[in-house]
């Protein structure tokens, strides 16, 4: 588990400042924001080295990789091999997030394919592994609104 400090209402600023201009520096930022270039890296630093920011391979969208297909694939698996299932299902490239879920399956995992054939191999590849008993997909049509914090850290900044 990381050890993630809060974020204040500077570091919001900084990350709000930052989204608008991803480009900007140090210097920039801390005369957008009216603080000390000290101030900013310092708090730029922890940011990145406790974990509270993604690495950037997170940001890329994945029908620049040539995946456009988006699912969300419940997994069920045994709960005598549940550490080995795991272990293996995060050998699969195409499965891009995973959490432990409450429920009628133990696992959600979002998925990124080529199409639906592509789906397919994927999700057969799930059901091949050990302790995985069985699937449920559900096919994105269409993002409707994409992962967002910004409604967030405008609150925790004071601008809402």
């Amino acid at each position: 588990m990381l050890n993630m400090h809060p974020i204040d209402a500077l570091d919001a600023e900084i990350l709000l400042t930052l989204d608008q201009d991803p480009q900007a520096t140090v210097l920039s930022l801390s005369r957008t924001l009216g603080v000390a270039r000290n101030t900013v890296h310092a708090r730029l630093k922890r940011l990145v080295s406790d974990g509270t920011l993604a690495p950037f391979s997170q940001r890329v969208r994945t029908e620049a990789l040539g995946l456009p297909l988006t699912a969300f694939i419940s997994i069920s698996i045994s709960q005598s091999s549940s550490d080995q299932a795991m272990a293996a299902l995060l050998t699969i490239p195409e499965i891009i997030e995973m959490h432990a879920t409450t429920g009628d399956a133990d696992l959600l995992a979002k998925v990124a394919a080529k199409d639906p054939a592509d789906l397919h191999r994927v999700t057969n590849a799930m059901l091949a592994i050990a302790g995985v008993v069985r699937t449920s997909t559900a096919m994105s049509l269409v993002e409707v609104m994409p992962a967002r914090t910004v409604p967030l850290l405008e609150a925790v900044a004071g601008r809402r």
